[in-house]
């Protein structure tokens, strides 16, 4: 008995120790591992971050996008899936240990959350117009500035840019709101800020473009010509991932086809023999193309790097970028470089971040206007030449009688750098007080300190040009931003009803100042150049000025949602600007906005319409357009008056400029009226808009008598009204159902825009050969009319008007006929009539895409139709009126050659050389390529073997095809003048590029 005692006793001790090993084994089995493939539709994605909800435990797809992870719970673990451009996915493991998972992007899903202003929404439950742009369809363009990527990608944007180094883009959105041609309001990473070209579009994440006052009014005073809002991208959990891209560009620019030497001496002769003049004596030996001299290869290269990465307790992003143009015009080019730090951490209901960003550029920038002069200046004039100072080549008197300007010396002597050091970011806190009420403090700083150099050597560029010393001017300058804003953010759900609110309060000071120095007869160095600092020279010149804006602002939205069904939204921001007088410093800018899913009703049955939503706002939005101080009179403290027996001088003061203390707000008010739906599975998707905005109150500067004692300019007043109207229509098809998939987008915008008054019982303004008046556009073409050429002196002869009276009694054969309008008998101004419009009738843009295997194409096509142009580069090769080139195989009119629309050459002032006629006026439609590509991904076996998750090479092209009728170098020109916007005098050209780009990841 004590035997089996004893035995049942081992047995005992072998049963605890069974069950405790066995405890054991549990545990570890309970440790299961999960694992699976990422796909996007059918596409492997490496570099996925994949985690445990609420813990530590992380890993990433690799380059197969297969993962593995060790849950430590299979029956209550949730596996969080996310990766940048796509929605987060969360997936409960429920016991299964194999998991695939197939990612959305977000730019196809109406779940996507878009960035509104101080806050997010879903795609689906938006209510006002606001376009969403690909991220990817920006970055995959070589461009220096954000702005130039957007041009087609979007309805209602107007965006024209130039190949000029370093140059921005000018970019509206729906239509001119006033006449001072502002662009749109920047906010990056919630930073009130600007987007030029020293920001780095790499960085971007998400772009969203507010373009309706209900969707802008949050921004109130600022957002009357629209917002675009960044988003810079950030970390994501999961352990370190390394970017790389590098992309190298060859640009040309167009070229004129001009005369060589021997066809310019021949017309020369004619046009000097029909005004009865002796020949100049042309140096036929040479034969200078002046094309070659001024343009080169232009190249770009553009390299980044990030690092990003975390946990669930904080991420991190950390990006450097280098930008260097060397520019397709001799002596002009653009570097950058640009560094970024993008962090964020949660603790419990406490969260903290920082958006970073470092950037310097430099500018080497244009001298004189290179498109212009390379067509004045005459294939009979060498490059040097000796006798002149300098040593330059640029005619005389006897040989080449030009006043054109050799652009290789004006490069080689004047110095031109404009280099600028910009610190922008903010420190943002949030406090999670509820789990519907959230609190944020963001403090927002941005300083850049500016550096411009110009050294003028000693030298001449022109003919008789007057003796300039050398001269050495800098201008160096500081501007800080400081933004301080609070947020209040509640969210709750009741059943079916959804709310949303919030409370702000936001104040922004600016301060700027300039210091500036000239200095003469800097002293030259033995090395050939110049002692280029300040202490050099003498007749010193100084000049300085500092300014200061503040403005303070209280905001509030309010958004209700029934059921997905029906959409609410109210917006209201009131704001205080230290721009206008004490009685009109304050304006409010209210919005609503309302939305109905008509798909969600249960009387709607179809099988082919996946959502249908109409949508209706209306709002307001204003602008304080205007300089710090224009409100308050200017005094000039330079005058002096004699007085007394000795006549001494006694300083003095006297209002220059006339003020205006009753300046107020611009205020615009804009109606939109559109609808969002998705067709077929949702692989067909439409959005339209109709819209109307009217400014009223605009702020111009009145132009007064110099009698008036108005001798500083002239004063702001709140003069005109404005008003746009238009439609825009957006449809997008994919498919990526197949191993071949393809995409296509094409968009719309008509838009026509309308002086509803000018103010001060004005009706009509004149600028250059446009006219703007009531009830038109502004800027229309105001101009003589041609009616052909005179064949004959008995043509001249019998152009006569209804009293019998000769009209141009002065002409002669192979002349310009011009339409006697006011049938007066005489060709006058007062035949001048409205002939065109240099606003398009309808823009429009076409995306298209496909990809197979590890093969994908990419074509961006942009349009513009219906604007009218006005050619200044042909008026100036055309009018045979003075010493310029003309055109390769122009033929002027001859008795021999009478089947011409050219007129007869002729050196001198003539009706045919006059710029004010609609002979210059050309149709400015176009059709362009504005970006092919071709990427191949490289085979994951290969990026297996070298350790890499990614990797691709692409090869591209810009502007390598453009269909258009007009004769200059670029359709798609853009200029500065509000009252000219179609008049290319020399526009620098968009230009054709080839890059070749590499990108990986590890």
């Amino acid at each position: 008995m004590k035997k089996i005692l004893r035995l049942n006793g081992s047995m005992k001790s072998c049963f605890m120790l069974f069950t405790l090993l066995f405890a054991l084994d549990a545990k570890v089995f309970a440790q299961t591992i999960v694992s699976g493939t990422i796909v996007d539709d059918g596409r492997t994605l490496p570099g996925v971050g994949v985690q445990i909800k609420g813990s530590k435990i992380a890993t990433v797809s690799g380059s197969d996008g297969k993962y593995t992870i060790r849950v430590t719970n299979g029956a209550t673990d949730i596996l969080v899936f996310s990766y940048i451009g796509y929605a987060p996915l969360e997936i409960p493991v429920n016991g299964k240990s194999l998991i695939d998972v197939n990612l959305k992007s977000q730019s196809a899903d109406l779940n996507e959350v878009v960035v509104v202003g101080y806050g997010t929404q879903r795609k689906s439950d938006l209510t006002g117009a606001i376009s969403v742009v690909k991220v990817a369809d920006v970055q995959k363009r070589q461009a220096t500035t954000v702005a130039e990527s957007l041009q087609g990608l979007a309805t209602g944007i107007k965006v024209r840019g130039g190949g000029q180094p370093g140059s921005e883009a000018q970019i509206q959105i729906r239509g001119l709101k006033n006449l001072s041609g502002s662009n749109p309001l920047y906010v990056i990473d919630g930073l009130i800020t600007t987007a030029n070209r020293d920001f780095n579009p790499a960085d971007i994440e998400s772009i969203q473009i507010l373009k309706d006052a209900s969707a802008a009014a949050i921004y109130g005073s600022r957002a009357a010509n629209g917002v675009i809002i960044i988003t810079t991208k950030k970390g994501v959990a999961g352990p370190m991932q390394v970017s790389f891209s590098a992309k190298n560009t060859v640009q040309t620019i167009p070229r004129y086809d001009l005369a060589g030497t021997e066809e310019f001496a021949r017309i020369n002769f004619m046009a000097y023999d029909n005004a009865n003049l002796g020949h100049q004596q042309l140096n036929l030996n040479i034969n200078t193309d002046w094309q070659d001299v001024a343009y080169q290869t232009g190249l770009v290269q553009d390299y980044n790097v990030n690092f990003s990465g975390g946990s669930k307790e904080g991420t991190y992003f950390v990006s450097a970028g280098y930008f260097k143009n060397k520019g397709a015009v001799i002596s002009t080019g653009f570097d950058r470089y640009n560094f970024r730090v993008n962090t964020k951490s949660t603790k419990g209901i406490f969260t903290i971040g920082e958006n970073l960003a470092i950037s310097n550029a430099k500018n080497d920038e244009i001298s004189g206007n290179p498109v212009i002069d390379v067509i004045r200046l005459l294939p009979t004039i060498p490059v040097y030449d000796a006798a002149n100072p300098g040593g330059f080549g640029y005619g005389n008197e006897n040989t080449a009688r030009t006043f054109g300007t050799n652009p290789l010396a004006i490069a080689s002597l004047e110095d031109r750098t404009n280099e600028n050091l910009r610190i922008r970011g903010n420190l943002f806190s949030e406090l999670q007080l509820l789990k519907s009420l959230k609190y944020r403090i963001s403090l927002g700083y941005e300083t850049s300190r500016d550096h411009y150099t110009y050294l003028r050597k000693e030298g001449s560029w022109t003919l008789n040009q007057p003796y300039d010393p050398a001269i050495l001017n800098e201008n160096r300058a500081e501007s800080n931003t400081v933004i301080i804003e609070n947020t209040l953010n509640f969210n709750q759900k009741f059943g079916k009803h959804g709310v949303s609110a919030l409370l702000g309060q936001s104040y922004q000071k600016d301060r700027y100042a300039q210091i500036s120095g000239t200095k003469r007869n800097i002293l030259a160095n033995s090395n050939g150049g110049y002692y280029d600092v300040l202490n050099q020279g003498n007749e010193a010149q100084t000049a300085g000025f500092r300014n200061q804006t503040n403005l303070i602002s209280y905001f509030g939205r309010v958004e209700y949602n029934y059921d997905d069904k029906y959409l609410v939204n109210g917006v209201i921001r009131s704001d205080g600007v230290s721009r206008f007088g004490p009685d009109y410093k304050y304006g409010t800018f209210p919005s609503v906005s309302a939305a109905w899913r008509i798909s969600k009703e249960g009387f709607f049955h179809s099988s082919w319409i996946n959502d249908l939503k109409l949508r209706a706002n209306y709002g307001t939005l204003g602008s304080s357009n205007i300089g710090p101080y224009d409100y308050i009179a200017i005094i000039n403290t330079f005058s002096t008056v004699p007085f007394g027996p000795g006549q001494a001088l006694q300083q003095g003061a006297t209002q220059v400029k006339l003020a205006n203390n009753d300046l107020k707000w611009e205020q615009v008010t804009q109606q939109n009226y559109g609808f969002d739906a998705a067709f077929l599975q949702n692989k067909l998707s439409v959005t339209a808009e109709y819209f109307i905005s009217k400014t009223k109150d605009v702020l111009i500067e009145y132009p007064l008598l110099l009698s008036t004692g108005n001798d500083g300019g002239n004063p702001f007043v709140n003069g005109a009204t404005l008003g746009n109207r238009g439609f825009e229509l957006t449809a997008t098809y994919q498919n990526n159902t197949k191993a071949f998939k393809y995409n296509a987008t094409a968009n719309l915008t008509t838009l026509k825009n309308k002086v509803i008054s000018l103010g001060y019982n004005k009706n009509r303004t004149f600028v250059g050969n446009t006219v703007t008046e009531v009830g038109g556009a502004i800027g229309r073409w105001y101009v003589l009319q041609t009616d052909g050429l005179f064949q004959s002196d008995a043509d001249v002869a019998n152009y006569k008007n209804s009293a019998g009276i000769v009209i141009q009694p002065g002409a002669k054969p192979g002349d310009v006929r011009y339409k006697d309008n006011n049938g007066d008998g005489a060709i006058t101004n007062l035949d001048k009539v409205i002939v065109g419009s240099p606003w398009a009738k309808y823009e429009l843009g076409l995306n298209l895409g496909a990809s197979y295997k590890g093969f994908s194409l990419t074509m961006d096509w942009f349009g513009s139709f219906g604007a009218k142009v006005f050619n200044g580069p042909r008026s100036v090769l055309d009018n045979f009126s003075d010493n310029s080139n003309y055109r390769h195989g122009v033929q002027p009119w001859t008795p021999e050659n009478p089947n011409t629309d050219v007129p007869r050459a002729f050196f001198g002032s003539t009706t045919n050389a006059r710029g004010d006629t609609d002979r210059w006026l050309e149709n400015g439609s176009f059709v362009r390529l504005k970006y092919v590509g071709i990427s191949y991904s490289l085979p994951q076996p290969l990026l297996t073997k070298i350790g890499f998750t990614n990797g691709q090479i692409t090869l591209s092209g810009q502007n390598l095809i453009t269909i258009t009728k007009y004769k200059g170098l670029d359709p798609e020109f853009s200029n500065n003048s509000i009252f000219e916007k179609g008049y290319d005098f020399g526009a620098f050209p968009n230009l054709k590029s080839v890059s070749l780009g590499l990108q990986f990841s590890f």
